[in-house]
């Protein structure tokens, strides 16, 4: 049965991973929805298919896919009806007539790091919240302005005051900002009374009560009381299912995203679901065991993934080589040897590096040597990628049109180990000037192409670090599904 429906707020349905992403409810249907949009009338056809059953219900139970796809599979062969989340509401649909004199609670990420007598040593995240900001405020609307600073651990402590971000907040937006010491209770409500349309105020970090991380109903509805609807714009927070992200929507409506956080769906998500070809995952780190649902998730779209960081030697030992000193995950051996087994069956280019930087101990200025990974002397641990496969890696990279990298080559915190993870950093600047889309995924990798001085040059750098881990490993991020639309689809 083919059924068309039309989006809610001008918004489209996400196709692939973003739709099996939905929440279950019972029923009977045993196919699996297959998508199409037209972004030109916002409406879109969602039919019955065959879809991942057609392809071989044999092998959908069978170890060459993962997890998820197996629990949908569970799913359907229960008999389970999905429902398709239509990509969210943004700020930028609501207009003047809907915000002018409305008060609009906006949670943003300003958990900016400060030095020791609280000054700002990177705005980064304040800047990221001022589009959204100006654009409520132009529109006249009355702006409460919430965020977490640092993990205070039992009540109000000075040093996770939002009192630091106030000024430079005011320089930004051209205009004074009030503040209130507390994000509930009546000296909140006296503020927000006094104020005038196109006013802002800032709320005290919310971490101060802890009803807030237990996402505690009374403390959600306090936070709405004083406003009229809701604005998420902390995608670094979405993951989390707390009273300012999720509990809040239950209170006040619309319950919209803002423009950072549509950018990161629109990239992590939108453009990994439906990537350009080829499209290559940059997987690095520390740990398999920290990334086995991202490797698992990409590995559906990907026609490369490079592997990096700690975790190689992992992956050496399942080969059965040995790795001297290197950090090795002995539970995830067998994990490893799995993962590139299952990249061979499906086609997948698994790129691992060929030669390592060694050094004879963790330190800056440890003894170093570059050696074949089937090389490596007993004592010696890896810290960074070679040459070798840094021109490997760089000759793969050449001609992808879609790249999301998430986390480091190697210790690139030390000079002596920073080669290969600048070098990845500098050949996603010189690509996506050819037109590539270069996604950095959060933590680590923010902070690579930033020592490599070409942040700038890439197409997206995310906000969020767990955020971006569970979006790229296909999760539903709690922050997000509050907003989102949905739209049964019957069998």
């Amino acid at each position: 049965m083919m059924m068309s429906c039309r989006v809610v707020g001008g918004q489209r349905v996400r196709g692939g991973r973003r739709a099996m992403n939905a929440a279950v409810v019972g029923g009977s249907s045993a196919t699996v929805a297959g998508f199409s949009c037209s972004s030109a009338t916002s409406t879109c056809c969602v039919g019955s298919s065959q879809g991942l059953l057609s392809s071989g219900a044999s092998r959908m139970m069978g170890s060459g896919l993962s997890r998820f796809q197996r629990r949908q599979a569970n799913l359907i062969r229960r008999g389970a009806k999905l429902i398709v989340e239509a990509a969210k509401r943004s700020v930028g649909d609501l207009s003047e007539a809907d915000l002018k004199g409305k008060k609009v609670f906006v949670r943003a990420d300003l958990n900016v790091p400060l030095d020791g007598d609280c000054n700002i040593t990177d705005d980064t995240r304040i800047r990221a919240a001022v589009p959204t900001l100006k654009y409520l405020l132009d529109k006249g609307a009355k702006v409460l302005l919430t965020s977490h600073l640092g993990r205070p651990k039992d009540g109000p402590e000075d040093k996770f005051r939002l009192n630091p971000v106030v000024p430079r907040l005011s320089e930004l937006l051209g205009m004074e900002v009030g503040k209130v010491d507390d994000c509930v209770g009546a000296d909140v409500t006296a503020k927000v009374d006094a104020m005038a349309d196109g006013e802002i105020v800032v709320l005290e970090n919310v971490r101060f009560y802890k009803e807030e991380t237990k996402n505690e109903a009374g403390f959600a509805e306090k936070l709405a009381a004083n406003a009229d609807m809701f604005v998420n714009d902390a995608f670094g927070t979405a993951h989390r299912a707390h009273a300012s992200t999720e509990g809040v929507t239950k209170y006040l409506s619309p319950a919209v995203s803002g423009f950072l956080l549509q950018k990161e769906l629109d990239y992590l998500d939108g453009a990994v679901s439906d990537p350009k070809k080829p499209f290559c995952a940059i997987v690095g780190g520390s740990k398999v065991s920290s990334k086995i649902g991202v490797i698992e998730s990409l590995m559906e779209k990907c026609d490369k993934i490079i592997i990096g960081g700690g975790m190689i030697f992992t992956f050496y030992v399942a080969r059965g080589l040995s790795v001297g000193a290197s950090l090795v995950e002995e539970d995830k051996v067998e994990l490893a040897r799995d993962l590139e087994k299952k990249a061979a069956e499906m086609g997948v280019e698994f790129l691992l590096p060929t030669d390592v930087v060694l050094a004879d101990n963790f330190a800056p200025d440890a003894n170093t040597q570059t050696v074949s990974i089937d090389a490596i002397p007993d004592g010696w641990m890896g810290l960074d990628i070679g040459p070798e496969s840094l021109k490997t890696f760089q000759d793969a990279l050449g001609d992808c049109k879609t790249v999301v990298w998430n986390g480091p080559m190697g210790v690139f915190e030390f000079d002596a180990f920073a080669a290969g993870t600048v070098g990845i950093a500098d050949t996603l600047a010189e690509i996506s000037g050819k037109g590539c889309c270069t996604i950095i995924g959060g933590g680590d990798s923010v902070a690579a192409v930033e020592k490599a001085g070409v942040a700038d040059k890439m197409s997206h750098i995310s906000t969020g670090g767990g955020a971006s881990l569970e979006l790229l490993e296909g999760k539903v991020l709690p922050g997000v599904a509050a907003l989102d639309e949905t739209v049964a689809v019957s069998a």
